[in-house]
């Protein structure tokens, strides 16, 4: 590729285009330099591709992104006009059409006219990348797509590739017969394991193969060999095929280690072979192996008798220990033995790093086995879809399948981004400093000058190492909390820090002068402001984000018009990381602080606010603006925390009807259009009631909240349970399905009687009868912070206060609830204490909880819709079962409990539960406290000012249930 600078051979007005192009690339020199070279070379076709902006901007999008495709489109340049169909996923059976017109194509198109050599398939594979690059980088395909659209040409090429030299060696020693069947020709099978068995190929992945043939045997001849010679001559010339280098790179490294026996077995089993393998002498690794197993070429009948007679073997029928730690065992090991073969550890393997994609798969297959023989549902060889169907099994918290699958999403995207450059197999970041930020700028909305305060490649690491942190700190949970305590973990690779080639950074301080400069003429206003305040924290942050906002001329207008807005935008940066990324990441969201800034007291509307009914993305795009905007009041009105959190449950709860009514009006159609004379669909009569607990129930959800939801329909709808389950399921799913953006909402619906084992959608005499006899203490008192949030509400309202009646009598009249609930308090204490210290530890949130929930159950007997807390202590003071002093105390000592966790959560973005040991972290919840309770505090005084309201609440707290 030349050094020169972008000169094309014919400077004519059609090329303009050309220079927009690179003007507003991620990578303008490279851009310019192969546009130059194309130019050289292909002056006609770059002619007419400035004439179709479309495919010009594709052009720009492979010379920006990969080196080998941009060398094969300065050697094809056909391909990039022959693109088609990116709006839509190839299937199997396209790139197999695809494949055959290929292979059909005259020597002049650089086919090579022979019976089949391994160079045409290379060249269709890369052919095929081109447009698959194109998807990805264009942000067409989702993550899921584009790695099925992988592994189903990988399949395509597979498939030609085995039929080629199937023919090729029966041409010479015949059909293998099966000897036991003279008759009947013996069948092969190519299965896939690995990252093509769960169909999430990358772009240069080793494919994990074994081969499989039905039995002994020998050809028809003319040069008669046995069955298993001949399918040892069709593995081994397949593998060759594949694997052998050409002009046009390999098709695909091929590896074999996972068959039975490893590098030391046949190359080729028969099936009875490979069954008394797996039978015998699997080892455990190798059963967690066949997770992802599938028939990827050949007989397909055959490989899936082999995958069926394994299935039951690979899940354990118990949830004990053993499987968990050989698994755990086995993923250390390996980590070890790469964490020792890696010499230069100033590079991040975004894959093998603790945390990494490698951990997110162990997690998910240890799951799956645990799991599995009870939860079929569960089993599915792709990590995403798995980890969805854990999820749909509350085998995983909503919050962890969220972390999990935002980072697994996020690592391999960064993965692909390395591996498309030049078709190499790579899983680690740059060490050059250039190259770093060139990446983290493909990895980004919008790129950040270096020079300008946090550059990109920093904010990738940060992204990066906040999604390793979650990993570790999930798979932590949730494996290693399982082992024995005799077990002692192999130690892990060098830490995090040890790793990450962190770049250079700006010292803290004021803006960057550099970037003042460069606002002074757009932005005169906002330059004098920022000068006059000074900024107090997060310098950098700001300093990238106002960059960002130099490509953004109307945004950067709207902040420098309007000073109310722009001091407001600082003081997010200043107090609440979350909320600056959240902004950093979509600059539109502007135009929420300015609604808020220019309207403080106004309670908006959500009806008129959201997306048309059915638009899903719309609402989940809705939620986010709208959680921001009441966040950005929290912070700088600034709003009292309990108003906050009634404007984010009154959020919540529209959501969740909004999703309710999707789910319905979908399910009500399905049923309809599949009703038929023998098997009518009945509408329904009543509705279903869509009933919130906790923090939701009763009005004080927040940030980073589970909403904990019941599905509860009248009797009279008991025989249309399925049609109301699959409501329920779909409105769970609109809810919590993952994408680029995240959830809607994390969910709960645990709470229901008999948890996790009792059925998902329940009448309302069943809750009666689970409530009169079943239920223990605590589940009284907790359905006393429910409400109905969607469907048949006013009817919800009505069966609550009957519940609450039946609640009232059992536990409420007996005076036997202030034991048990003591008792249920104290173990709380005991098992999350430690790891809950604002709100299990002694005097924590819980003793007020616990405590005005008892003195509610004692007068039961009144119901009232919804109280939030400051509603409940004003409730039961007015009752008599609290005195002036202690109300007082309690509203005091919730206020700042509610505050502090609110502060935690805009700094945090997470549902933390302990002070931060940062010092800059504790400045932010300081203020913010201060700035919601009226009481003065500082960094130092947070652990101080929490234990003297800890130490009084217990006394209150044993006040009440000791006497």
């Amino acid at each position: 590729m030349p050094n020169s600078p972008l000169h094309l051979s014919v400077r004519e007005p059609n090329t303009s285009p050309v220079y927009k192009l690179i003007d507003r690339s991620p990578d303008p020199q490279r851009v310019a330099q192969y546009m130059h070279e194309f130019g050289a070379r292909h002056g006609a076709e770059l002619g007419q591709l400035c004439e179709d902006p479309q495919r010009l901007r594709w052009l720009e999008v492979i010379f920006s992104s990969s080196r080998f495709l941009s060398e094969e489109l300065l050697r094809h340049p056909e391909w990039i006009s022959n693109v088609v169909d990116l709006h839509r996923s190839f299937s199997l059976a396209d790139y197999k059409q695809r494949l055959s017109a290929f292979l059909e194509q005259p020597a002049s198109a650089g086919i090579i006219a022979s019976d089949f050599i391994p160079l045409n398939l290379a060249m269709f594979r890369r052919r095929e990348l081109l447009r698959i690059v194109l998807r990805d980088r264009l942000a067409i395909g989702t993550l899921s797509e584009v790695t099925g659209e992988l592994s189903n040409l990988a399949d395509a090429v597979l498939a030609c590739a085995l039929e080629s030299v199937t023919a090729d060696v029966e041409a010479r020693h015949g059909i293998p017969i099966l000897e036991d069947r003279p008759v009947e020709p013996a069948r092969f099978a190519v299965l896939a394991l690995g990252k093509l068995g769960g169909r999430e190929l990358n772009y240069s992945s080793d494919v994990d193969l074994m081969f499989l043939c039905s039995g002994n045997g020998q050809t028809s001849g003319p040069n008669i060999i046995t069955n298993k010679e001949f399918f040892k001559k069709v593995a081994n010339r397949l593998t060759g095929v594949l694997s052998t280098y050409t002009a046009a790179g390999l098709c695909y490294r091929i590896d074999l280690r996972l068959r039975p026996e490893g590098s030391l077995g046949e190359v080729c089993h028969s099936l009875s072979a490979a069954k008394d393998y797996y039978s015998n002498r699997a080892r455990d690794w190798e059963l967690q192996m066949l997770i992802k197993a599938r028939v990827a070429a050949g007989d397909e009948a055959l490989g899936q008798t082999l995958l069926d007679f394994a299935e039951p073997l690979i899940y354990s029928t118990t949830l004990d220990f053993s499987t968990i730690e050989s698994v755990s065992v086995t993923r250390e090991r390996t980590a070890e033995k790469l964490a020792r073969k890696r010499l230069n550890k100033s590079k991040l393997d975004v894959k093998l790093a603790p945390g990494g994609i490698r951990d997110v798969e162990f997690l998910v297959q240890c799951l799956q086995r645990l799991h599995g023989a009870r939860e079929t549902w569960v089993r599915h060889g792709g990590t995403l879809l798995a980890l969805e169907r854990l999820h749909d099994r509350d085998l995983l918290s909503t919050t962890e399948y969220s972390r999990l699958a935002s980072a697994y999403e996020y690592f391999r995207r960064l993965e692909h981004l390395l591996q498309i450059e030049d078709d190499r197999q790579t899983h680690a970041l740059p060490s050059n400093t250039l190259e770093l930020e060139r990446l983290a700028r493909r990895m980004t909305e919008h790129g950040v000058p270096r020079e300008a305060g946090l550059s990109a490649a920093a904010q990738l690491l940060n992204s990066l190492n906040r999604h390793l942190e979650n990993v570790q700190s999930i798979y932590d949970r949730i494996v290693h909390a399982q082992r024995p305590m005799h077990y002692s973990p192999v130690q892990s690779q060098a830490p995090l820090q040890d790793v990450l080639p962190m770049p250079e950074e700006r010292a803290g301080g004021d803006v960057s002068g550099d970037i003042l400069r460069a606002l002074a003429k757009p932005a005169p206003r906002l330059v004098s402001l920022l000068e006059s305040r000074g900024i107090h924290r997060s310098e950098r942050t700001l300093t990238a984000f106002l960059a960002s906002l130099l490509r953004d001329p109307q945004q950067l207008q709207l902040l420098d018009s309007h000073p109310v807005l722009a001091d407001w935008m600082v003081q997010l940066f200043e107090l609440s990381p979350h909320l600056a990324e959240q902004l950093s990441r979509y600059p539109e969201l502007l135009e929420e602080i300015r609604r808020a800034a220019d309207h403080p007291a106004k309670r908006w509307a959500f009806e008129g606010l959201a997306a048309p009914l059915n638009d899903i993305g719309g609402l989940r795009r809705f939620y986010r603006r709208e959680m921001f905007r009441i966040h950005v009041g929290s912070i700088c009105i600034p709003e009292p925390v309990f108003p906050t959190l009634d404007s984010t449950s009154a959020l919540a709860e529209f959501v969740i009807a909004r999703a309710y009514r999707i789910a319905l009006e979908r399910g009500l159609a399905h049923a309809r259009s599949h009703a038929t004379i023998d098997k009518p669909f009945r509408e329904p009569l009543n509705e279903m009631m869509v009933i919130a607990l906790g923090r939701l129930g009763m009005r004080e959800f927040d940030l980073a909240s589970d909403a904990d939801l019941l599905f509860i329909i009248p009797d009279n709808e008991v025989h249309r349970q399925r049609f109301w389950t699959r409501i329920a399921e779909h409105l769970i799913e609109i809810l919590t399905t993952y994408t680029g953006d995240g959830t809607i909402l994390s969910l709960d619906t645990r709470l229901r009687p008999n948890g996790r084992e009792g059925m998902l959608v329940q009448t309302e005499s069943k809750y009666v009868e689970y409530f009169s006899s079943g239920a223990e203490a605590w589940e009284g008192i907790a359905y006393m912070k429910a409400r109905g949030v969607a469907g048949d509400t006013d009817r919800a309202t009505a069966f609550l206060n009957e519940l609450q009646q039946v609640d009232w009598r059992r536990y409420g009249q007996s005076g036997r609830s202030k034991h048990d609930l003591r008792q249920m308090r104290l173990r709380l204490q005991r098992e999350q204490g430690k790891i809950s210290p604002l709100k299990a530890t002694a005097g924590g949130y819980y003793d007020a909880d616990f405590l005005l929930m008892y003195l509610r159950l004692k007068g039961a007997g009144m119901f009232f819709k919804s109280l939030n807390t400051p509603e409940r202590i004003d409730v039961v003071e007015k009752m008599g079962h609290l005195d002036r002093s202690d109300a007082a105390f309690l509203l005091q000592a919730t206020t700042h409990f509610r505050a502090l966790n609110h502060a935690l959560r805009l700094v945090t973005g997470r549902a933390e539960e302990r002070i931060p040991a940062s010092l800059e972290q504790r400045a932010m919840i300081a203020e913010l406290v201060q700035r919601w309770t009226g009481q003065r505090s500082s960094a130092d005084d947070l652990d101080s000012d929490l234990l003297a309201l800890q130490t009084k609440m217990r006394r209150v707290f044993d006040s009440v249930f000791t006497q």
